[in-house]
Formats: structure tokens, sequence, C-alpha cells
């Protein structure tokens, strides 16, 4: 009986590579699993295009439906791509049906959606692209429109630098 409890089909969060998130979902629709890629349409941040493009709402994650199966477990991970289902110790934790059913009627309707602050006030970053890039800072705060700030320490003193917010990653602890 437990078995068949574990064995039940449900949502998963799927952790890609970085920008290989409509990979590894060809790559899984190829073998006939169910997946879930939530995107949304945006404004290209390229200097030399207006036009509108479709982004992951969730960089770097996905969602797939299946039911833990030992072989659909090793055919999932063993996709180019794909880093690992999101989880505990005990094993990869289910998405609520409704949490997906939310996501799909969301981006369905395709007006904007906004995302919640991936960094908050104290938080080291680093400037990867611009006239920046290879800087490492603090961030201070969102600006607005695209536009953060960041505070780089040089000679004991602070200068703020306000930046494209895609223009900087979060620095874990252990790099910063």
């Amino acid at each position: 009986m437990l078995e068949d409890k574990r064995l039940t089909r449900h949502w998963y969060v799927l952790h890609t590579r970085s920008r290989h998130e409509s990979v590894v979902c060809n790559g899984l629709v190829k073998k006939s699993l169910e997946v879930f890629l939530p995107k949304i349409k945006v404004r290209s941040t390229r200097r030399d295009r207006k036009a509108m493009i479709r982004i992951p709402l969730f960089p770097g994650y996905l969602f797939i439906r299946t039911d833990l199966h030992p072989h659909s477990h090793i055919e999932i991970v063993k996709t180019a791509g794909v880093v690992r289902l999101i989880g505990s110790g005990q094993g990869p934790v289910p998405v609520p049906n409704e949490t997906i059913e939310s996501l799909q009627i969301m981006v369905a309707a395709e007006l904007p959606i906004g995302t919640g602050s991936r960094l908050q006030r104290g938080d080291r970053v680093m400037v990867v692209q611009g006239p920046f890039a290879g800087v490492a800072g603090t961030f201070v705060r969102y600006r607005g429109q695209g536009r953060v700030l960041v505070d780089i320490e040089a000679l004991g003193q602070y200068a703020g630098v306000d930046v494209d917010e895609d223009d900087i990653e979060f620095l874990p602890s252990i790099l910063a």
C-alpha cells in the first residue's frame, strides 16, 4: 500500500543548468514526460533590439510531473542540462497541483507578471555584464525599471553604482 502512494504522479521542481530550461524541457518532452516551463514576455534587454521575447518565469527551474519510479527518475536526471530534482534529505518534494494550475493560468493570460525580489539589502553580488563586469559589491536596493544600486568598496570607502538588474548575480557566502 505504501508503494502505491509513493508512485502517485506529482509535480516536482527540476533544477537545470543556467539558461538550459528550454533544452531540458524539449529533451523531457521527447521522452514523453509531462513538463511545464512557465515563460513570460519581456522586452529584450539588448540595445540593438526592441522585440518582445519569452523568458522563463523562474530562471534555472521547470516543473515535471512524474511518479518517481526508479526508471523514470533515472531518465529525468540523465537528460542533458538537468542538475537535480529539488527536495530535502528524504527526496524530492512535490509541488501542490493548485500551484501549478495557478501558474498555468497566470502564464496563459500573457499579462505582466512581477516576481518577488531575489536580493535583499546587504547581499553580496557580482556584476557580470556591462562596464562594471567583474566587480563585487553589496546590494543596496531596487531602484525600479530594472535598475539596482550596488555599493562597491574601495580604499575603505563605498561608491554606489546604478546597474541593470540583469547584469548582477548573487554571490553565495562561500564565494563572497
